[in-house]
């Protein structure tokens, strides 16, 4: 299945201080890590944020920013983008994962499309779900869309029916880095992995 992924990067940030996927750990943006991880898995990338794109130029992947007047309605408006986005791409799924979880899974990608089976799927860990890391087929759009113009912002209900895949590991690979204590005990384990 050719599967192209998605970045959600929309978030404020506002317990962070600061914009998350320009947050710097161990020395690269926190965004930087995770493309790392996820560009590897997919056919194409993007990522899903508003504002001035030129700050991701070093990227070097597409920035899918909001539709106008949908900007404060959550995750589910960058998912619909990248799904259309991987239509145009020719991909039968999207995967999507969040910009604050730098460690998350190299094998995400296959384990999502072996369990899905052409279907949705999304991750759990430590017992807890983990809805912005997902894979979504692009033939689920004109659901996706009536849902949303019904007016579901949460994540929850787009994915009912989905296969719940679970992942574990230390640390937790959907760890999500909220607040400057986050961000120093995943730099901890960076150090400690690398000595």
């Amino acid at each position: 299945m050719d599967v192209a992924g998605l970045i959600l990067a929309g978030g404020q940030g506002r317990r962070m201080g600061a914009e998350k996927a320009l947050v710097r750990l161990a020395g690269r943006p926190l965004v930087a890590h995770v493309a790392a991880r996820l560009a590897p898995q997919v056919s194409a990338l993007a990522l899903s944020a508003n504002g001035d794109p030129a700050r991701f130029a070093a990227l070097g992947v597409p920035v899918l920013a909001d539709p106008q007047g949908e900007q404060e309605c959550g995750p589910m408006v960058g998912v619909r983008a990248g799904l259309r986005w991987a239509a145009a791409k020719g991909a039968a799924a999207l995967v999507s994962v969040a910009v604050d979880t730098p460690f998350l899974p190299t094998d995400l990608v296959a384990r999502f499309t072996m369990a899905g089976r052409g279907g949705a799927a999304h991750a759990q860990s430590h017992g807890r779900g983990h809805y912005t890391a997902a894979l979504w087929p692009v033939a689920d759009l004109p659901r996706l869309d009536a849902l949303f113009a019904a007016g579901e912002r949460r994540m929850r209900p787009y994915l009912a029916g989905a296969v719940v895949v679970g992942f574990d590991g230390t640390p937790d690979p959907f760890a999500n880095l909220n607040s400057p204590d986050d961000l120093a005990a995943a730099e901890a384990c960076l150090a400690g992995r690398t000595q």
